[in-house]
């Protein structure tokens, strides 16, 4: 029995996501541009891709683009100094875009009528590891989510609308 309530302890405190994939390669807290903390990000490199999965809180309801974006910074309010999408190869934005996608391109991430929601999403457009993709380049890299939705082939932002959180991704 005590075995069960220390697998319990487990997924409530470290969360269910580190269970079931492994401790995250890199992480990024989001913050709002008042500085509130309202989620986080986690990364992990598989055969698969690297697998990216966002859980937050206190954000209106409804979809919101979310992206990867080229520089790791985030100063607040409008975080731009995040840059434009992570897009090593030149793409046009959108996962629907025949002359896309930017590496950075997520799809949405959907947030229910209590503000929270999240992604569960994997790429193969980028990589943790050293190279042409990498999301630890000279410049780092940030996780931006929008007020609006993404379309998926709006070049070059998809019609997401301003910056409402930002985190930037560590190791």
């Amino acid at each position: 029995m005590k075995g069960v309530w220390m697998v319990v302890a487990a997924l409530v405190l470290g969360g269910c996501a580190s269970l079931q994939y492994g401790t995250p390669q890199a992480t990024a807290e989001l913050k709002d541009a008042g500085g509130k903390a309202v989620g986080r990000v986690r990364l992990w490199e598989s055969a698969d891709g690297v697998r990216i999965l966002a859980r937050v809180r206190e954000l209106p309801p409804g979809q919101h683009g979310i992206h990867l974006h080229a520089i790791g910074k985030c100063d607040p309010p409008d975080f731009s100094t995040a840059g434009g999408h992570f897009n090593p190869a030149g793409r046009q934005h959108g996962l629907k875009n025949p002359g896309g996608p930017h590496a950075g391109d997520l799809p949405n991430l959907d947030i229910a009528a209590d503000g929270r929601g999240g992604l569960d999403h994997v790429t193969r457009l980028v990589t943790l590891a050293p190279g042409p993709t990498s999301l630890f380049g000279p410049q780092g890299t940030a996780v931006v989510i929008h007020a609006n939705p993404d379309d998926a082939v709006t070049d070059p932002s998809g019609s997401s609308g301003g910056r409402i959180a930002c985190g930037v991704l560590n190791r």
